[in-house]
């Protein structure tokens, strides 16, 4: 049993719209046997886009029943069927968020006529319902409407159909359904050859906009999980949407790929990663010996000072002298002898007791600096524990691509396949980055247990 589903929404988002319109067809053996059609009343006012797209307005909706009104029936009419439609991620996606509201569990085999159309017709650039009934001259009284809509794609259906043998037309949907968890823009050919091993995945959408970078030790699996679970997620739900071309590099492992990924977000600045993007500069709060308060760096300074002295990475001048107040108040330290205050004599926090007296002798400032270097032990920037470069060697049981990482105070200067070629790559200098800082921290506290190998590299000449 095939059921032919259409609906029209509130937006595009299925975590948070709603649907106002729900139309299917319930077909079997070739012939159309029941009908479902309803307006949906979605709990809030509509924009005055989703009107003029679809000729709805909330006077209409108004008398409409709530999608819990009907979830039970609909979900019993719907039960067993095959779910058809246009771009049938959305469709679906859709009707588990609202099954999920009413406290039903909706899951339904499904197969897209807008993947199907790309299959059937590879050549032509445009395959959605407009494009393809007016190339197949099949009449609708109107688009975006859910009745027109779901009419309009039996016709196409069968249109179709009517083209190929029996065993031509089961076979191609045979094969979609094998391929039903893939967006319907992506030539799944292309999907098939991406391996089962460690690296970097690059998603593009129209025009190879960069969307997003991501990384793996199964980059396969990765890949197809962002698009099992994406009813769920409005993010991964506008990704399946959106991409339209993969590509993806190996890597030699887990670190491999976490510092090629990093490196890609900060070039490509894709519009979907959140995490990792470019700054533009980093500060921190460097105390050498000798002096009686700290000072405010910026990342070019970080990378040469002494590590021992260095306290925090922030991403502004503000998150770093936030914190320090926050320290300064929880240990009764003086701001004012902290450098964030101006003045002289008593401060306002001694005089309300919160200051032990650093600023009027009462505390004296060695004392005073001993407890405040304590105080900020937990912020300190760890130590490069090497005299230079160092080489970590890389491998991975599915990688076919052992590496070096090469790495000099917490920089990362660049991978290559053998320790001969480390001379002659072109680092540069990068400048201090703190996502590469946590990283490298991260793996090397205990390289045993990544499978790495560190070896020390002579100084350059």
């Amino acid at each position: 049993m095939m059921v032919l589903i259409d609906i029209e929404t509130t937006g595009t988002r299925a975590s948070r719209d709603r649907i106002i319109e729900i139309a299917a067809l319930k077909v079997i053996d070739g012939q159309v046997i029941d009908q479902w059609t309803s307006l949906i009343n979605p709990g809030c006012y509509l924009r005055s886009t989703i009107t003029q797209l679809t000729g709805i307005d909330d006077a209409m909706l108004q008398k409409a029943p709530g999608f819990s009104d009907i979830a039970n029936s609909l979900f019993a009419w719907l039960e067993g069927g095959e779910l058809i439609a246009h771009n049938a991620r959305f469709d679906y996606s859709f009707l588990r968020n609202e099954f999920k509201r009413a406290g039903l569990d909706y899951r339904a085999r499904m197969l897209c006529t807008l993947r199907l159309s790309r299959q059937l017709e590879p050549e032509q650039g445009r395959h959605n319902l407009a494009a393809l009934l007016e190339r197949h001259q099949i009449s609708s009284p109107g688009l975006h409407r859910a009745a027109h809509d779901v009419k309009s794609l039996w016709a196409l259906w069968q249109r179709w159909q009517s083209r190929l043998s029996s065993e031509q037309w089961q076979g191609l949907l045979d094969e979609q359904r094998r391929q039903r968890s893939l967006p319907a823009q992506l030539d799944p050919n292309v999907v098939k050859q991406i391996p089962n091993c460690p690296g970097v995945y690059l998603f593009y959408g129209h025009n190879r906009l960069p969307l997003y970078v991501g990384k793996s030790v199964n980059l396969r699996d990765r890949v197809m999980s962002h698009f099992q679970g994406d009813h769920q997620d409005d993010r991964e739900m506008r990704l399946a949407q959106q991409v339209q071309y993969i590509e993806w590099e190996e890597a030699a492992g887990d670190l491999g790929a976490q510092l090629h990924e990093a490196r890609l977000i900060k070039t490509l600045m894709p519009i979907m990663n959140r995490r990792l993007r470019k700054q533009r500069r980093l500060y921190a709060w460097y105390w050498p010996n000798g002096e009686l308060h700290p000072r405010l760096i910026n990342g070019e300074a970080i990378s040469v000072a002494d590590g021992a002295s260095i306290f925090g990475l922030f991403r502004s001048t503000r998150d770093a002298k936030n914190t320090l107040r926050k320290i300064a108040d929880e240990s009764h330290l003086c701001r004012q002898v902290l450098g964030l205050e101006k003045g002289r004599g008593r401060c306002f926090a001694h005089q309300l007791g919160r200051c032990r007296g650093a600023c009027c002798q009462q505390e004296p400032l060695k004392t005073h600096e001993k407890r405040a270097k304590q105080a900020l032990a937990e912020q300190q920037l760890d130590h490069w524990p090497w005299p230079g470069r160092i080489a970590i060697h890389e491998s991975h049981p599915k990688s076919r691509r052992p590496a070096y990482h090469l790495v000099s105070q917490w920089r990362y200067l660049g991978s290559v396949s053998n320790l001969n070629e480390a001379d002659s790559l072109n680092t540069q200098n990068p400048p201090f980055d703190m996502d590469i800082y946590q990283l490298l921290n991260r793996f090397l506290r205990d390289p045993k247990r990544h499978r790495l190998e560190i070896s020390e590299l002579p100084d350059q000449r």
